[in-house]
């Protein structure tokens, strides 16, 4: 079994920063590419950014050149940093990985979620 534990939402005024993380625990072989996806109430989840094992990053044009996404293997760990945050990055931020447990098949599994609310 496989865990994403996410941390690091919040409530943030608009232009302020903020730094998601997610660590991956549980019988883990290897983990592949790590990612951040959203979803705002009323729409579907989006991409929003993700990484390779590599080091490799795709974005989502809405957040490129404000979003940062990077991960640490040998912690299994996954970081966004957000920074001239906008009202509409208000959204749930899911991290994704795809992991091969070590009992068998690469599987991608989900954290449960946290809340990115960006008001004055």
């Amino acid at each position: 079994q496989v865990q994403l534990v996410e941390s690091g939402g919040g409530l943030v005024q608009p232009g302020g920063s903020l730094r998601l993380s997610c660590a991956a625990s549980g019988s883990i072989f290897s983990v592949f590419v790590m990612g951040w996806y959203r979803q705002a109430p009323g729409k579907q989840r989006e991409l929003v950014a993700t990484i390779t094992s590599g080091g490799n990053t795709n974005y989502a044009n809405s957040v490129k050149g404000r979003c940062t996404i990077s991960r640490d293997n040998a912690k299994n760990t996954v970081f966004l940093q957000m920074n001239s945050l906008k009202p509409e990055d208000t959204a749930v931020y899911y991290c994704n990985a795809a992991v091969r447990s070590t009992a068998g098949p690469v599987v991608g599994y989900w954290g449960q979620g946290t809340q990115v609310t960006v008001s004055s």
